[in-house]
């Protein structure tokens, strides 16, 4: 009774294809046939390099060889090539198996329907099966391949190079190696004085600017928002269209034309206070006060888009509960306190975990406004306004300290996935769409 199942099982297990061809799906079979064997082909020409590769990472770079009395350069190993090269073959050979574990699965299920008498899918059958019952699972195919290989394969690579000691001016292919170092970099990153003192007070101030960035363009825009909405507020779409220039407006332009304005020695803004007798202030040049513009400035582009998701959930809250505390005699205050604050916090509780996370990673605010500066004299490679993903960027561009960027990437990664998810799986929302669910 099992015969049909077992033996095409089996078949597909020596060959891909082979239990499909058994079971008489003769173009199916043979176009798993030749992926198969053109895979096998494929595999034993390049796993061999590719586990060597990314294991070794190479064992002679770029060196200079006499040869019939003339120096030449002769190339060698690239370690990072040899990285890539070998995370793509491995990727592959994963998919492989995933392939080959559903051609056996198949052919097992064809041999099933023979057993109990059913006639198997003819390839017109399996093509209308695949793109008329199948078709989302199908269509969403690419894409996935193409996160896969854009999103998941550089984030797998970035992982493993915080891992090898890929940086400048010692480990530079092609002329240097790269090597395996383990947790190296980590450990220098947060016991190393000259990275440690950095790394803290990066961090730091990153949790500083993500918060009161985020609260301050939250309850900015929710009291912005309560503003309009009031009775006695003529022109309201007026205000709306007013108060929604600055995001309308790019925000490189916002920026820039920021960091002209609070430019310390022609700026408008320095100009205006000294044209009433007082003293200008160090906008951009100072620690402290940069930090203060850049939060200031936020304000400016990041309170109209909090602004516009309130006043949407404004709109839906019921006239008849304001109406009911207005029987029971509350205050403006408490009609606030009791339903409009519970309400807005409800809906928009997962945006404004969003927006938190977003800050964490707000490079362009500080990057296109002070560039990360001031100077701090004792930081590697950072100023007093940068935040953990513009270091990154410095480290990676500026300095080609790429192993130390890759782990900072990581730990930004840990930080916002891990806020991310504790508090997110907190809301309200959260709880009540899952017992929906």
């Amino acid at each position: 009774m099992r015969q049909h199942r077992t033996t095409a099982a089996v078949l597909s297990a020596i060959c891909m294809g082979f239990g499909q061809l058994y079971n008489r799906q003769w173009i199916k079979g043979a176009i798993l046939t030749a992926l198969g064997i053109s895979s096998l082909y494929f595999f034993i020409n390049n796993l061999g390099d590719a586990l060597w590769g990314i294991t070794t990472l190479g064992e002679n770079g770029n060196h200079f060889e006499k040869v019939n009395g003339l120096t030449k350069l002769v190339e060698g190993d690239h370690s990072i090539n040899l990285l890539i090269e070998g995370l793509i073959t491995l990727i592959l050979l994963a998919l492989y198996l995933i392939a080959y574990y559903a051609n056996i699965k198949n052919a097992y299920n064809t041999g099933k329907q023979r057993d109990n008498g059913e006639k198997p899918n003819t390839f017109r059958e399996t093509l209308n099966y695949i793109f008329e019952i199948k078709f989302a699972q199908s269509f969403l195919t690419l894409p996935a391949f193409g996160i896969l290989f854009f999103t998941i394969m550089p984030i797998i690579f970035m992982v493993m190079l915080a891992f090898t000691n890929y940086s400048a001016p010692n480990n530079l292919p092609p002329a240097k190696l790269v090597d395996w170092v383990g947790f190296e970099t980590f450990t220098n990153l947060v016991a190393l004085k000259s990275w440690s003192h950095t790394f803290f007070g990066v961090l730091t101030w990153t949790i500083i600017w993500a918060i009161l960035a985020t609260v301050t363009t939250y309850f900015g825009g929710v009291l912005v928002a309560l503003l309009i909405q009031q009775k006695g507020i003529r022109f309201k779409g007026v205000w709306r269209v007013i108060l929604i220039i600055p995001y309308a407006i790019p925000q490189l332009i916002s920026l820039l034309v920021m960091r002209n304005m609070f430019n310390g020695q022609f700026g408008p803004i320095n100009q205006y206070m000294r044209y009433f007798g007082l003293e200008g202030l160090p906008w951009l040049t100072d620690p402290f006060w940069a930090k203060v513009t850049v939060i200031v400035v936020n304000m400016w582009v990041g309170i109209p888009v909090s602004m516009l998701l309130v006043m949407s959930v404004l709109t839906t809250i019921p006239k008849d509960l304001y109406e009911a505390a207005d029987v029971d005699g509350a205050s403006g205050f408490q009609k606030f306190k009791i339903i409009t604050l519970p309400m807005i916090l409800f809906s928009t509780a997962p945006v404004l975990i969003t927006q938190f996370a977003g800050n964490i990673n707000n490079f362009n605010a500080i990057f296109l406004l002070t560039n990360g500066n001031p100077v701090v004299g004792d930081y590697q490679y950072a100023g007093a306004t940068d935040l953990l993903v513009t270091w990154l960027y410095k480290l990676t561009l500026d300095q080609q300290r790429y192993s130390m960027a890759s782990a900072i990437g990581i730990i930004i990664f840990l930080i916002i996935a891990s806020f991310s998810i504790f508090n997110y799986r907190r809301t309200r929302s959260f709880k009540e769409e899952d017992m929906i669910q």
